[in-house]
């Protein structure tokens, strides 16, 4: 683990209102913390350099070190089951569908004391279907069925335990006919299959959770009795089985935490650490595809054992906002040891009280989108810049502990469609380098946003922050009150309740300036009922670094379809006039201007600007065209009348058209050739009430921001933007 590090309750915050600091140091002594103001969080020694405003004076205080531990692996627990009295017979049975082969075991079900090595497992393993008994003054005894299990095929698996018999029986069958195996033993008339303890789906307690299933598991059973063919065993809600003791059905609830017992006892329990919901089951037929319209095909949780939602350490210390604190982005600076981590979070305005008339809105489900992205990039020449430049020294690719991004994979080959902020996010702090960039800093994100954010403190811009967050909680009238509201590089994620925020600002005459490219690209849903999370399902299209499991196309949390927007029939362009058109490495080049800067409604945006050559330079891929590039098409719905401005070119061979622009190899959606879709539209959009959009269609735009001391076209462009879109009219 990191020697000191930590996370927040919540990324914002008003006057008046609290933030909680969790904090985890395995110095001997106490740490320090202290608050910051951050101003730019870009450690490369061409540009401006870090500038945090120390604010100790405001804020600062000591506490004591303590390492507060991190458990990754889901399961579900069942605490009402450590009351549970059972004697006699016991049949214990699910569905699986195992997705990763280990020659340890992965608990399937489990009713166990580490203490006493009293109750019971079963489990898969190198041995296949494993049963564990406590026996009362030795070693457990353990029984298995001899071969693994084939992966991602659907098995009934069980265990019967017959004292009177004298009997332990385990065993496993396919779905729907095929092999079956089991084994038999002698069950020791010590055995101890009575457990005072809490029962565990997808692990087991010993003392801690361990031995996490990784793959599906269905219709989890216990049951009196020696079922004499427990292949045959069914779990109906509305008619169960004969001696049903606990029977989950995991097609209830599926948009929450809770798992549902219908059997007698209602031992309900609760997910730990968030596995995959709304995923196919052992009954799925792809007759339906959303879940919500079969609920019984999607029976199933998907486990992993290096599932992390909540973190739950404790709360080191609190920050009220002073009601003074103006708006922005701070960090708590953590100090112990030789070592230092600074947390970042955002002052917004109280509700209601705007304090400037520009907005900058964090894109903070993109933020946590990629929290923690591993990239499998950091060679000895990425570490020896991070040296050099005193950048953040920890990496997510080194820290696997902490949980990965939703641009990763599970252990088991699936794609992690979860990404939760109640964790340390390493991607989520000033000076963290994301790509060795041969011609400027490699900054992504949180850092990346930054250069705007400088920029307009360079400019005395007086600007309120607000979260992703906030806008999803307060809608279209937290932005109303300003006269121009901004993004940063990458909005990529949103809800509909953002997207509709936007929409409905820009409705009522508001005026936005998107400063990034690839945005409003992949929806996502929250969750009230599953707080701190973000899920995203990759169906279908859009460049993607796993693909959601056919049937698995819409989201658990709101039962809505997953992908891009585009695909959900709100394409970037209907929003921002802009959409995503192409990838490459990161890497910028440059704009060059295009007729309609001379229109008259348009001519005031390059006003200044002598050059027909814009940006080729700045501390992003040393350009402001780059890296992703969003185009104008009024087919996707670029407001007719929109301008382009300014058109990049020179994009290197890496450059990819996005995946849903193609429908061969050749030939694309619009019949424009591939080439000509390679590009960023710096576009102008008024807009019939009276609002409107500039959008500069790169990521790598504000990277250009300060150059030549902040006096250089993109600036200035971007300067004229301001200018009139403040203006009252």
């Amino acid at each position: 683990m990191i020697p000191l590090t930590g996370y927040t309750d919540r990324l914002s915050a008003a006057a008046g209102e609290r933030i909680a600091f969790k904090v985890s140091s395995t110095a001997s002594g106490p740490y320090r913390a202290t608050l910051a103001r951050v101003i730019h969080a870009d450690p490369n020694p061409a540009g401006p350099g870090v500038k945090l405003v120390d604010l100790a004076r405001r804020f600062s205080l000591e506490r004591p070190s303590r390492v507060q531990p991190v458990a990754l692996g889901s399961y579900a627990r069942v605490d009402g089951a450590g009351a549970l009295r059972t004697s006699g017979a016991l049949t214990v049975t699910a569905l699986v569908w195992p997705t990763l082969a280990t020659p340890s075991d992965q608990c399937v079900v489990s009713r166990w004391d580490e203490a006493t090595g009293a109750g019971w497992s079963l489990a898969l393993g190198g041995a296949g279907v494993t049963a564990r008994i406590g026996v009362a003054g030795g070693a457990p005894r353990a029984l298995a069925s001899g071969r693994p299990l084939p992966l991602r095929q659907w098995q009934r698996i069980w265990m019967v335990a017959d004292p009177a018999a004298g009997t332990l029986r385990v065993g496993h069958a396919a779905v729907g006919g095929g092999a079956r195996e089991e084994a038999s033993a002698v069950l020791p008339l010590t055995a101890r299959l009575e457990a005072p303890a809490p029962l565990l789906i997808g692990a087991r307690l010993a003392p801690e959770p361990r031995e996490h299933f990784n793959g599906k598991i269905e219709d989890p059973m216990v049951l009196a009795g020696a079922a004499p063919a427990p292949e045959t065993l069914v779990l109906d809600p509305l008619l169960p089985p004969d001696g049903l003791i606990a029977g989950w059905d995991f097609s209830q609830g599926i948009d929450g935490l809770d798992v549902t017992d219908v059997g007698p006892h209602r031992l309900g329990g609760r997910l730990v650490n968030l596995p995959t919901r709304a995923v196919t089951g052992a009954r799925w037929t792809g007759r339906e595809m959303c879940w919500r319209h079969a609920p019984r095909e999607y029976a199933a949780i998907h486990f992993h054992d290096d599932d992390l939602h909540d973190v739950g350490w404790a709360t080191d210390f609190e920050l009220t906002v002073p009601d003074d604190l103006p708006s922005g982005v701070y960090v708590m600076r953590l100090a112990a040891g030789g070592h230092v981590d600074e947390l970042p979070f955002y002052v917004r305005p109280r509700r209601g009280r705007p304090t400037a008339d520009v907005l900058f809105v964090a894109s903070t489900y993109t933020y946590q989108a990629y929290a923690n992205h591993a990239r499998a990039s950091t060679d000895a020449d990425f570490r020896e810049r991070v040296a050099a430049w005193n950048a953040y020294p920890h990496n997510a690719d080194d820290h696997p502990e902490y949980g990965r991004s939703t641009y990763n994979r599970h252990r088991d080959g699936s794609g992690i469609c979860y990404s939760s902020r109640l964790r340390p996010v390493l991607t989520l702090r000033p000076r963290y380098l994301t790509f060795l960039d041969a011609r400027g800093s490699g900054l992504r994100h949180f850092s990346a946003d930054t250069h705007l954010l400088d920029w307009l403190e360079a400019h005395g811009i007086r600007h309120d922050v607000v979260t992703d967050e906030d806008v999803e909680a307060e809608g279209a009238a937290l932005l109303a009150p300003y006269a121009t509201v901004l993004t940063g590089s990458h909005p990529e994620y949103h809800t509909a309740r953002t997207l509709d925020a936007h929409a409905g600002y820009l409705e009522g005459g508001g005026r936005l300036v998107y400063l990034g490219g690839n945005g409003f690209y992949w929806r996502i849903a929250t969750s009230a009922a599953v707080p701190g999370v973000i899920e995203v399902r990759r169906a279908e299209g859009g460049i993607r670094t796993w693909d959601a499991q056919v049937g698995e196309y819409y989201h658990a949390l709101d039962g809505a379809y997953g992908g891009l927007w585009r695909r959900n029939g709100r394409p970037p362009q209907q929003l921002v006039a802009v959409g995503f058109s192409g990838q490459g490495l990161f890497e910028g080049s440059y704009y060059r201007r295009q007729p309609g800067a001379d229109d008259p409604r348009a001519a005031w945006i390059l006003a200044g600007v002598k050059n027909d050559v814009i940006g080729d330079f700045g501390l992003s891929g040393g350009g402001a065209a780059g890296f992703e590039l969003d185009r104008a098409d009024p087919r996707l719905g670029t407001p007719a009348g929109a301008i382009v401005v300014a058109s990049s070119e020179g994009h290197g061979p890496s450059f990819v058209v996005v995946p849903e622009e193609l429908l061969t190899h050749l030939t694309t959606v619009t019949g424009e050739r591939l080439s000509r879709l390679l590009r960023a539209d710096m576009t102008y959009a008024e807009l019939p009430g009276g609002g409107a959009i500039f959008a500069a269609g790169s990521i790598t735009f504000c990277g250009s921001l300060s150059h030549n001391r902040y006096d250089n076209d993109v600036s200035r462009i971007l300067r004229n933007v301001l200018e009139r879109f403040r203006a009252p009219r």
